[in-house]
């Protein structure tokens, strides 16, 4: 995998950039951990891990924004990703895409995932911000949502410190989760590009 050219974020402590092939081990390291995947379906094989990775930098190509590889300035340490999925590329297309509101279609949902060791950092709600800036400030979005599992406790902390605010009545069921399944009931949140500016 050759090195790609940006957009690269900077933050005080963490670098948020492209894909690199030394990051394929540390991530497929931690998509096979069941605490990391304890909020999706199942843990990652490697080959999955691997070609999760091509689809973000496909969508990097595509987009000009995504999933960033989050890696500490300190000592170039792979953490995990935060960045920005199309809504499209999550499946709300369709009558899926009555599930996020009316129109507009919000144009990303901001997300992350850190291995255990950088958990409770503040590397999440950091790289996040920066995430936020890029997809209000250069990429011109108009409206940004994150979603997660109902048990997600940790996750819902990060939305809620990166200004994102919810609607219990917007919770649901989500589409590519089997019924059932303790983790189908999801939450969302939005934030909207006047509400960043206004933020402390």
């Amino acid at each position: 995998m050759a090195e790609a050219p940006g957009p690269t974020l900077s933050t005080d402590r963490l670098v948020l950039r492209r894909w690199l092939e030394r990051d394929l081990a540390p991530f497929a390291a931690m998509n096979a951990d069941p605490e990391v995947m304890r909020y999706f379906t199942r843990p990652l094989g490697a080959d999955e891990s691997d070609a999760m990775v091509g689809r973000i930098e496909s969508r990097f190509d595509e987009h000009g924004y995504g999933l960033w590889a989050v890696e500490r300035r300190a000592d170039q340490a792979f953490l995990g990703f935060t960045g920005l999925a199309t809504t499209e590329s999550l499946g709300f297309v369709g009558p899926a895409a009555a599930l996020l509101g009316p129109p507009p279609i919000p144009e990303a949902e901001i997300g992350w995932r850190f291995a255990r060791f950088a958990w409770g950092q503040g590397y999440a709600t950091e790289a996040a911000r920066a995430a936020l800036r890029f997809g209000f400030d250069s990429a011109g979005m108009h409206e940004v949502v994150s979603l997660t599992s109902t048990l997600n406790l940790r996750s819902m902390r990060v939305m809620e410190r990166i200004g994102l605010h919810r609607d219990p009545a917007e919770d649901f069921d989500h589409p590519r989760i089997p019924e059932g399944s303790p983790i189908r009931r999801h939450v969302l949140y939005r934030l909207t590009g006047a509400e960043f500016r206004d933020l402390p």
